[in-house]
């Protein structure tokens, strides 16, 4: 029996260290994730790689999301041209919502979506566990901050001209 235990023990050590070690951390590059956009193309998240990307975790249902998208929206307006790139990854399970919600939200941005909730390959890939969530990463593709500021991000945006 306690061999049972202590084997039991190490396998869930061992199981819960390659989870962690899955998610995405500071110095990881752009995941080669596939994703539908809102148009109904497939697009792969490292084909941004070159520009100042951010990396934003939504969900049509989530009230601090919508809120937050108004200001992203403000944000893209003014930083479009200057190689950056906002990707909205929705977690939403009802496409029909999501899609109501950019239009309502009037997001300009790119929008993919993983319809699993908090289970979608991409949100466990990142560690999300709360919404929104945002990643941004450097023109090289590699992950420079997790919730960065408004000022991490416009100084990343510069650093890119």
């Amino acid at each position: 029996m306690f061999k049972i235990k202590n084997i039991a023990v190490a396998f869930l050590m061992i199981l819960s260290f390659s989870l962690a070690n899955a998610q995405i951390k500071v110095g990881d590059n752009l995941p080669n994730i596939q994703l539908q956009n809102d148009k109904n193309a497939a697009v792969k998240l490292n084909s941004f790689k070159g520009k100042t990307v951010l990396v934003d975790f939504w969900a049509s249902w989530c009230a601090p999301c919508r809120l937050a998208n108004k200001n992203l929206v403000k944000m893209y307006d003014k930083h479009k041209g200057q190689n950056f790139e906002i990707v909205g990854i929705s977690i939403d399970t009802d496409k029909d919502k999501w899609l109501k919600a950019i239009a309502k939200d009037k997001m300009k941005h790119q929008q993919l979506i993983d319809p699993k909730g908090f289970d979608a390959k991409t949100a466990v890939l990142f560690g999300v566990e709360a919404l929104p969530s945002t990643y941004l990463f450097d023109a090289s593709g590699n992950l420079i901050a997790i919730d960065p500021t408004e000022a991490q991000i416009i100084a990343q945006i510069k650093k890119n001209k």
